[in-house]
């Protein structure tokens, strides 16, 4: 499969932003930002207007993971249909999905659709992530798509406003802020280093193996705390282009014994 250049992958593996962005608030928003296309005028989803000026809602703990297990079961139910049935596809059950919600009178090739899609559970799984959404924002749960457009706009200015006194709401921070999801030991360990000329003096990795195993050996243990490859790769002066050099290390360490791993994150052996 190759796909098309206008193919919009977002690379989040948590649930809740599928959440959300499967809800009618992000799609009312993405019809009217987004541009038009072809002779019947279809939606196009345009990733610098649709997605990066859309702000997400900033919810408590177990309104989030009320979105995520929607979110969840959302994805679950389309994969498990479309690979047992594969007369079905995707814009095949959503518009039957549409002509339910619209009243109109099914045929009977959208019966079959609506009977082994489980069109009735996608449609219930949709209301609930609907309402599950508007109260993450703490908004009404039937407002109109003129009233979820003010306020998200409204929403966008608020965040553009504490984006401009340095507070950023990142999707991704171990990706896009690594220096704020730093352990408390990392970053207490970059901030002793000596300083020349206003810049870190760090050390640089070595090229020959011996040499790097003992180099990453030795600054997991001035660490004495469990720290990701990333995080430990920004001790040496080539930082993230030499974190797959330091990961591959540090397995080799953990099958010699010499480091212990839980999940992607590593320590020293006592």
């Amino acid at each position: 499969m190759v796909p098309d250049h206008m193919l919009v992958s977002i690379a989040v593996d948590d649930a809740f932003f599928l959440g959300v962005l499967s809800s009618r608030l992000h799609v009312t928003w993405a019809l009217a930002a987004g541009g038009r296309l072809g002779v019947g005028n279809d939606s196009r989803y345009n990733k610098t207007r649709c997605f990066d000026p859309f702000s997400f809602p900033d919810p408590l703990d177990d309104a989030k993971a009320r979105i995520r297990a929607l979110g969840e079961r959302l994805d679950s139910l389309r994969k498990d249909v479309l690979e047992k049935h594969q007369q079905l596809t995707m814009t095949g059950l959503y518009n039957v999905l549409e002509k339910v919600r619209a009243g109109e009178p099914l045929t009977d090739a959208d019966r079959d659709v609506y009977e082994v899609g489980l069109v009735g559970v996608l449609k219930q799984i949709h209301d609930d992530l609907d309402s599950a959404v508007a109260e993450a924002y703490g908004w009404p749960i039937d407002l109109s798509d003129e009233e979820i457009l003010e306020r998200l706009v409204a929403l966008n200015h608020e965040r553009a406003a504490e984006e401009a006194d340095g507070k950023i709401r990142w999707l991704r921070p171990e990706f896009q802020a690594p220096k704020e999801t730093a352990t408390p030991k990392a970053k207490q360990m970059e901030a002793d280093l000596p300083v020349t000329e206003g810049k870190a003096r760090k050390p640089s990795l070595p090229a020959r193996l011996p040499e790097q195993v003992a180099a990453i050996r030795a600054a997991l243990a001035d660490l004495d705390d469990i720290v990701t490859p990333r995080e430990l790769s920004r001790c040496f002066s080539q930082g993230r282009r030499v974190e797959d050099k330091v990961e591959e290390v540090l397995r080799t360490l953990a099958l010699l014994g010499q480091a212990q791993q839980v999940e992607d994150s590593y320590f020293l052996s006592a």
